[in-house]
């Protein structure tokens, strides 16, 4: 109870001083903006990169898997499943960097555990 009571007054506090809460929103852009994820799937035949804006930056697929896609609708199939996944896995990526990184502001401003709260909008 004394730990939401804390929060709660951080929070009005920080609601006072709005130049300090965007100050902390520009510090998570700026430190997840360089720092794209990547993921991949089927060994390395798939790969994605998510950028910090949650965005699909590039797909690569492995020649020999390139070399499949005219294949039949089974191997298409299976090209799709990769790419699926390996974007899922780097979405997923993405997404607790970008947790970790609101984490480390709130605890900075006085709101530990703040990324936990929030992490059910992450997925």
């Amino acid at each position: 109870m004394f730990d939401q009571m804390k929060q709660m007054g951080a929070i009005a506090s920080l609601l006072k001083n709005k130049d300090k809460l965007a100050e902390a929103a520009a510090r998570v852009k700026r430190a997840l903006e360089d720092r794209p994820v990547t993921a991949e799937s089927g060994g390395g035949a798939v790969r994605v990169t998510i950028g910090s804006e949650m965005k699909v930056l590039r797909i690569e697929i492995a020649p020999a898997v390139a070399a499949g896609i005219g294949a039949g609708d089974d191997a298409r199939q299976q090209i799709e499943t990769l790419i699926a996944d390996a974007t899922n896995d780097a979405m997923q990526l993405a997404q607790q960097r970008l947790k970790e990184a609101i984490d480390r502001e709130a605890t900075e401003l006085g709101f530990e555990g703040f990324g936990d709260q929030i992490g059910g909008f992450l997925r």
